[in-house]
């Protein structure tokens, strides 16, 4: 089964950490996609820029119109995910708490129901 986990970030609450503790999380990525490759779990991880450069696509009347931003003002926003691929939800769940992130914003877990494109 594959699953999506979402790595959410809040740049108020990930500053407030101090430079050590972020510092951490962000290196903690490393051993935890070596445990993943390792047994087999690793399916693909991105880290998205900021959210101040993307762009919003809205079609009215068959015009697009594009306004740079993200689609709506949030504290909080995704910053990345991993695609992973384990036998069970429980799993996914495990592994999620293992995500360096969980211990500050938490990690959403998703199934993913259908994958097109690109074999994963």
């Amino acid at each position: 089964m594959k699953f999506l986990l979402m790595i959410q970030m809040n740049d108020e609450a990930f500053e407030a950490l101090g430079e050590e503790r972020r510092n951490e999380i962000m290196n903690a990525h490393e051993g935890f996609q070596k445990m993943l490759r390792e047994r087999g779990e690793m399916v693909v991880t991105h880290a998205l820029a900021d959210p101040s450069t993307s762009a919003t696509v809205r079609v009215k009347d068959g015009v697009p119109a594009v306004t740079d931003g993200p689609f709506a003002e949030a504290k909080e926003y995704l910053a990345g995910y991993y695609v992973i691929d384990c036998e069970s939800r429980e799993r996914a769940l495990e592994i999620a708490g293992r995500m360096p992130e969980a211990g500050f914003l938490g990690v959403e877990v998703r199934p993913i129901m259908y994958t097109s494109g690109t074999e994963m």
